[in-house]
């Protein structure tokens, strides 16, 4: 488990995480999110000891990731797929970090055949497009078959068949135990691949939730159909809600539920073809969280260009 409790970190007088707690539990693929300069890097940093705290813990399994003998057995990482030595080729790197945490020389093979670079092993780094290197960054946070692992930003330079096998991928992980934890901008795919969300802004939680409940959160009313709309409309704003039409004639009800609204219809006799709970894209949600936590934002369509 990752368990990050009372984080602060500054670097001289500014404040990057900020009294952050939040818990990442076993089985489940967690996705970071924050608009930049939230604070997630940093606190992955921490997380792997590349960055001491100025205060609070950031804990792997109820330790500090400095008093493991052997980090790459409890803990994978990819935060940043080029810091690797362009001169060395794929085998030859992960043998190298194979032997300096003592893992078999076999999981070399077995990683690079997983992530699918078997058949470049011998090519040098240098010569890898941004996705293979990607790849190879996965590779290397697999090469211990840790429990839990931390990707940052992990579908980054990789064609669609590659979003899609990295997408496969964490919820496999996760689907064995493991603990996963992706920091990503892209909603559109932590959609389809997180079962929780920790959304951070400056230094500060500001959501631990499930994807659907974030979506809930931002529901969008209930959208109705009926052959007698105005007359349906009429009875649904008498029961205290608010209708708006839309351009095909359909309704857009806030302050009723779907139940609410089939008995209001139902006592007037009004026939229904459609009443569908709108709930926000992730998308959505996430922008309208976070709205007040964005750094850098342009104004107007096309800003400075």
């Amino acid at each position: 488990m990752i368990e990050v409790r009372e984080l602060t970190k500054r670097y001289g007088s500014s404040v990057a995480v900020d009294g952050l707690s939040f818990q990442v539990r076993p089985g489940t693929v967690t996705g970071f999110l924050g608009p930049n300069g939230a604070g997630k890097s940093t606190t992955m940093r921490v997380l792997l000891g590349l960055d001491a705290p100025t205060s609070g813990d950031a804990l792997v399994n109820g330790r500090r990731y400095r008093e493991m003998r052997r980090p790459m057995v409890e803990v994978g990482a990819l935060l940043d797929a080029n810091a690797v030595h362009g001169g060395r080729n794929a085998i030859d790197h992960l043998r190298w970090m194979a032997r300096s945490n003592r893992i078999p020389v076999s999981r070399v093979a077995a990683v690079l055949e997983q992530v699918g670079l078997a058949g470049v092993a011998r090519k040098r780094v240098g010569g890898f497009s941004l996705g293979m290197r990607q790849r190879l960054g996965i590779a290397a946070a697999l090469l211990g078959d840790p429990g839990v692992l931390l990707f940052d930003e992990p579908v980054n330079g990789l064609d669609p068949d590659g979003v899609r096998w990295i997408r496969e991928l964490m919820r496999s992980l996760a689907g064995e135990g493991r603990t996963v934890l992706i920091s990503s901008h892209l909603m559109s795919e932590m959609a389809l691949t997180a079962d929780r969300l920790i959304v951070i802004g400056k230094g500060r939680l500001i959501a631990d939730t499930s994807v659907r409940e974030l979506a809930e959160r931002f529901r969008q009313g209930v959208l109705v159909r009926s052959p007698r709309a105005a007359e349906l409309s009429a009875v649904l704003v008498s029961a205290g809600a608010t209708v708006d039409a839309d351009a095909d004639g359909a309704l857009s009800v806030r302050g009723l539920e779907v139940d609410a609204i089939g008995e209001a219809a139902a006592a007037k006799g009004i026939p229904l073809y459609e009443v569908t709970p709108r709930s926000a894209s992730l998308e959505d949600a996430y922008m309208r969280l976070t709205a007040d936590s964005t750094e850098y934002r342009a104004t107007g369509k096309g800003a400075g260009l």
